[in-house]
Order: structure tokens, then C-alpha cells, then sequence
């Protein structure tokens, strides 16, 4: 019988003596080799010990806290990763950062104490890149014939388009049928002083021969908003562009969530002005 019981214990050793070194293999097969009562005895106890201290070092807790920390250790890195690449798109991107003029915070401060400055930027929304089109818009001549007898800036938009320089980087588009006609146009925009102000310079004005160009050179900034007097225009770029303004002598209603109507550019950046 105890032949028997050391068998088992053996067997069971076994089991476990590809876990440990050589060492303890030596001293369990001395105790096995001694078969009195009292080698068996310190032999179970011995085997006992290294059951339950082999439970221990595999138990599911063990393991599962080291599971969280690798987990927890993962999450924070992605966490980081996920906040510099944030940073980096807001600092590539600052069109979209979530523009607040201080007026907006006040809610005690009505629209009619708003300077035309305050208005503007409330308009714009946090926009920072604006496409307008010449005729119709800063020019008093709405047909590139015309354009080609003379070009007029409209006095009245002249502020307005000074403050939206500030706050946006703007570049100025039209259709024409001449190279006079461009000279005649850059001339008219000297003259009225919006080179001067330093926020609009002569290389963002662009001509262009049809619509199609000028439809061609809005996708191509990728503006977030573009203010235009054809409707064709602003139907074609409505799914491209965030926010549009579109230009006509009897007024619009809004014809999309993005797309707002105005009889002239200063009046829809002015509203609210005292």
C-alpha cells in the first residue's frame, strides 16, 4: 500500500517537475527513494505545498491585474496618441476650432451694442477662409461686359469687406473676358484702399474665363464660406461648402441649412449693427 502511495505521489511530481529547476527535482526524488512512514509523510506534505503555492502563482486575480495594468498602460498611451493628434488637427486646421466672440459669452449685451466688428465675427462663425465673387458683390457692375468698360467699388461694402479681412483670409474671384478687364478690376480694388489694409493682397484675386472656373477655384480652396450672385453656383457647391452667402437684388429666403440669402454682402454682415 505505501508502495502504492508513492506511485501516486510520483505521478503527481511529474506532473509538476517540468515547472521547476533541477534542484528541487534531486531533493523530491532523495525523499522518494527513502520509503518510510516518514519520508512519505514530509513527500505528501512537500507535494501539498507545491500544489497550492502553484495554484497561488496561477490564480485568476493575479493574472487579471495584470491584464488591467496592460490594459490600463494601452488606454492612457492611446489616450495621449489621441490628444496630440487633436492638438496637431486643431493647429493644422484652425477653421475648425470652435470660434466664441466675447460678446456672445455676455448674454446681457444685446445686438444693437454689437460694434460692426463683433457683428461680423458672429456671422462668420469661426470661418477662416472666405471666396467672394467681384461683380455683383464689391462691384457696383454684375456682367463681365460691363467689367469691361469699367469697374466701380461699392462704397458701402467697403468696410464691411475690411472688417471680414480681419478675421478671414479672403480671396476674391471673377469671371472675365479680357486681360483689361483684370487690370481694370485690381485697379478699382487699389484705388479703394483694400490693398492697403493689409488683408487682402493682389495674388488672391482670380480671373477666370467661365463659371466653371470659378466653381473649379472655390473646390479647390476649400473655403468655409463662398458669397456668389448665381444660383447655379451656389446650388452646384452647397454639398462641398460649409457655409454660402448668395447675393441677389431682390433678396432670398434661406434655401438650405448651409446656403443664407441677402440683397448685399454688407447688409447680411451689418444686421444688428446701430
Amino acid at each position: 500500500m505505501a508502495d502504492s502511495l508513492a506511485e501516486q505521489v510520483v505521478n503527481l511530481l511529474r506532473r509538476f517537475g517540468k515547472q521547476f529547476n533541477r534542484k528541487a527535482s534531486e531533493v523530491l526524488m532523495i525523499l522518494i527513494n527513502h520509503k518510510n512512514a516518514g519520508s512519505l509523510g514530509a513527500l505528501a506534505g512537500f507535494a501539498i505545498a507545491v500544489a497550492f503555492t502553484w495554484k497561488f502563482l496561477r490564480s485568476p486575480s493575479r493574472s487579471q491585474r495584470n491584464q488591467r495594468k496592460r490594459l490600463g498602460s494601452s488606454s492612457s498611451n492611446a489616450d495621449s496618441t489621441q490628444a496630440h493628434d487633436a492638438a496637431f488637427s486643431s493647429e493644422r486646421h484652425p477653421a475648425f476650432v470652435d470660434f466664441k466672440d466675447e460678446s456672445s459669452i455676455d448674454g446681457s449685451i444685446s445686438p444693437a451694442e454689437l460694434t460692426l466688428g463683433q457683428i461680423v465675427r458672429k456671422k462668420l462663425n469661426g470661418g477662416r477662409k472666405m471666396t467672394c465673387q467681384l461683380l455683383g458683390v464689391v462691384f457696383e457692375e454684375r456682367t463681365p461686359e460691363e467689367l469691361q468698360k469699367h469697374a466701380t467699388v461699392r462704397p458701402p461694402v467697403v468696410e464691411v469687406f475690411l472688417e471680414i479681412t480681419k478675421n478671414c483670409d479672403v480671396y476674391l474671384m471673377e469671371t472675365v473676358l479680357d486681360d483689361e478687364s483684370e487690370e481694370r478690376a485690381l485697379k478699382a480694388l487699389e484705388d479703394a484702399g483694400v490693398f492697403r489694409a493689409g488683408g487682402l493682397i493682389k495674388d488672391k484675386v482670380l480671373f477666370c474665363s467661365t463659371e466653371t472656373g470659378r466653381t473649379s477655384f472655390v473646390r479647390q480652396l476649400e473655403p468655409d464660406w463662398h458669397v456668389d450672385t448665381s444660383l447655379d453656383i451656389v446650388s452646384q457647391l452647397s454639398r462641398f461648402i460649409g457655409c454660402q452667402l448668395f447675393i441677389s437684388p431682390i433678396g432670398s429666403d434661406r434655401m438650405a441649412s448651409n446656403v443664407f440669402g441677402s440683397t448685399s454682402l454688407e447688409q447680411f454682415f451689418s444686421e444688428g449693427k446701430p
